[in-house]
């Protein structure tokens, strides 16, 4: 993958990023993105799940514009014209993280004759998963974030309002709907306190099965409505002093319905933790 260092919009994720409100994307970028040709910037390395799944995902389910899939070399030659828009993986670092964390971040930018990619207007970016960890570990999942960046554009387009440098604030109301879900979760992504039925149980009210990546990825792929997924981003034993984010996604909708950070510890290991399913019940 390409090294591409910046800083992005999703401070939902990642609150107190430098420059923040110089960044933001203003509702005419919105508009205008509607009217460009997407280009899909594909990871260097020919053999990555990353090009495999979004060269299977895009012809499925990408309607909002016309696209077409190219190289990294190729996002350098187009990047600055403004009736291009791109999606792109790259590595992320934040000026304030103390961490010194590097993430593998998806986003969808609109081309702008700018010195820097940091400068293109950030339309919409998901975090995919810690620098060093196996995109295996997020690929299978690829649909649901193509699909909710395409919905995400739709409903600004159509909310203006919600531009903000917190601006996926606007799903957290969604965490109310889970009592109608199933959560399908991966038993290497919950914690040890978590990582039974029986212990979920004894602290979420509502349906929950432990699932293999190919159940997940099944659900994603029918668009089934009663099933919510969990998507986290954490070191896996590539860091010891990291932040474990915790996302749940709908199948069907692809909206985000929850989302939690915390530090890893001894006492808060890397997963899910029965503080996010006790936040989540009581809802």
């Amino acid at each position: 993958m390409k090294h591409l260092f910046i800083h992005l919009l999703l401070f939902l994720f990642f609150a107190g990023a430098a420059n923040a409100q110089k960044h933001l994307p203003t509702p005419k970028d919105y508009k205008d993105f509607l009217n460009t040709k997407t280009f899909v910037v594909l990871d260097e390395n020919p053999m990555s799940d990353f090009n495999f799944m979004i060269k299977k995902v895009m012809p499925r389910i990408w309607n909002i514009t016309d696209y077409e899939v190219i190289s990294q070399a190729e996002f350098e030659e187009k990047r600055r014209d403004p009736s291009y828009s791109f999606i792109v993986t790259s590595t992320v670092t934040f000026d304030r993280d103390k961490t010194k964390a590097r993430y593998t971040f998806v986003s969808l930018l609109m081309g702008k004759d700018v010195k820097s990619i940091t400068e293109m207007p950030d339309l919409c970016s998901i975090p995919l998963s810690y620098v060093r960890v196996e995109d295996d570990s997020y690929a299978y999942k690829m649909e649901g974030f193509i699909r909710f960046m395409q919905d995400h554009v739709e409903l600004v387009n159509r909310e203006p309002k919600i531009i903000s440098n917190n601006m996926f604030k606007y799903y957290n109301k969604n965490v109310k709907s889970l009592s109608n879900k199933i959560l399908y979760v991966v038993k290497e992504d919950l914690a040890p306190d978590v990582n039974t039925i029986n212990k979920i149980e004894a602290v979420y009210p509502y349906a929950v099965q432990i699932v293999s990546q190919e159940k997940i990825a099944e659900a994603i792929e029918k668009e089934d409505p009663d099933v919510v997924f969990l998507h986290k981003v954490g070191p896996e034993g590539t860091k010891f002093k990291a932040r474990c984010y915790k996302i749940i996604i709908g199948a069907n909708d692809s909206q985000f319905y929850y989302f939690d950070w915390h530090m890893v510890s001894l006492k808060k290991r890397d997963g899910l933790l029965a503080k996010d399913f006790k936040a989540m019940g009581k809802n």
